[in-house]
């Protein structure tokens, strides 16, 4: 009897460590996979000249890219993940189909015109100017994040496919963050686009994903080059870099301008606040248009990103007449809804009111501006709750303090 009962307590304690073991064994084959699925992804850091060269820039010190303005909110912490997963606005993500403009090869054969900039989501943006077509931070993947099945993933497909885009003179970088640079584009473009204009050290990754060194152009702030007889300009910008843990503030960050000999266009990539914009403004504007991120904001990262309140008032410090907000409408990159970057941008510019304020147009992902033409300005999204500038202000450091929550 004293062996049956042992006999029979000890059978199911069996099948549960048969699945601990399991379970167990699991973990590293798991860490594997994903290590396998990131690795290619998380890109490589400059070495060689590149680092020598980007060494001597004025904005690196002590082994880092540095701001004008030193990043007191950065909101880089265990607390902010935390709340990026679980916390923030029930309106986070669409809950019904963004009306998206569909594109095709056709829409954009023949000669490049004088103006058209086609926003394709996010920051992603199809310049097209003088007789130049530039592609800005193209992003075609699924999600914003080094794996194909963990981090957020887009709230609608391309407007346009890949293969239907127009012969390209040139893709432009602001920097190295998964939203901006995308390995599978990168990797797809790379034998067709002729040229790759980047931030210092950004380089390093694009040819570690097969762009072959000598179509890769790096800039420092305020370094130029001529594309089709377009010059671009490398823009200070206030924000970092980085891709991996270990590579924080490895490559630099930058806003571009794009100037023809009668248009401009400006971009502002990712930045904070910063006194630069005036600077910009009296050496490379007045602009047609200027493209300025105004989404992925939160007060406890105001030294990284503008939120919507501060794109209104860079718009007007970089000179700019026709202000279009991007970094919004495509990823899960905040705490506050979708839709309140554009509702915030309208009321800073004095749209919602009906006032005489900033000129602003929202397209829809997909949409093309064109100076003098047509401008959407009536919102396409739909009427969701969202907080004030009042109610959830957004100020970077070390600049004057904003009035209504507007810097002017």
């Amino acid at each position: 009897m004293p062996r049956t009962d042992a006999g029979s307590a000890a059978r199911p304690e069996r099948p549960l460590r048969r699945l601990l073991g399991a379970t167990l064994a699991l973990v590293p084959i798991s860490l594997l996979s994903i290590m396998i699925d990131t690795w290619s992804a998380l890109g490589t850091k400059p070495a060689g000249e590149r680092l020598a060269r980007l060494e001597r820039s004025p904005q690196y010190h002590d082994g880092r890219f540095v701001n004008v303005l030193p990043t007191v909110h950065s909101g880089l912490s265990l607390s902010t993940v935390r709340d990026l997963i679980r916390g923030g606005s029930d309106y986070r993500r669409p809950a019904a189909p963004v009306p998206v403009v569909p594109r095709t090869a056709a829409d954009f054969a023949g000669p490049a015109p004088a103006l058209r900039v086609t926003w394709l989501g996010h920051s992603t943006l199809l310049v097209e100017i003088e007789g130049a077509r530039v592609l800005v931070d193209p992003v075609w993947g699924d999600r914003a994040s080094p794996s194909s099945f963990i981090g957020t993933t887009r709230f609608y497909a391309p407007p346009l496919a890949l293969a239907d885009l127009p012969a390209l003179d040139a893709v432009v970088i602001s920097h190295d963050h998964y939203d901006h640079l995308d390995e599978p584009t990168i990797k797809a473009l790379a034998a067709r686009v002729p040229r790759f204009i980047v931030p210092l050290g950004v380089g390093a990754h694009l040819e570690y994903w097969g762009v072959a060194p000598e179509r890769i152009t790096e800039l420092d702030w305020w370094e130029r080059t001529e594309v089709r007889g377009v010059t671009l300009v490398s823009t200070p910008a206030r924000h970092f870099s980085g891709r991996f843990l270990n590579d924080r503030d490895a490559t630099l960050w930058s806003g571009w301008a794009f100037l023809g000999a009668e248009r401009r266009v400006y971009y502002s990539g990712d930045t904070a606040m910063t006194p630069q914009f005036e600077e910009i403004g009296a050496r490379l504007g007045p602009f047609d248009l200027t493209f300025i991120e105004a989404g992925a904001y939160n007060a406890n990262w105001a030294d990284v990103h503008l939120g919507p309140e501060q794109a209104v008032a860079a718009h007007r410090m970089v000179r700019g007449r026709l202000l279009v907000p991007v970094h919004w409408a495509l990823f899960d990159l905040a705490l506050h809804g979708w839709t309140e970057p554009a509702e915030r941008v309208r009321a800073a510019a004095g749209v919602a009111a009906g006032a005489a304020g900033v000129s602003v147009a929202f397209p829809r992902p997909g949409e093309s501006i064109t100076p003098g033409g047509p401008l959407p300005t009536e919102p396409w999204w739909p009427s969701l709750p969202w907080q004030t500038a009042e109610e959830a202000p957004v100020v970077s450091s070390g600049m004057p303090a904003p009035a209504s929550g507007v810097v002017r």
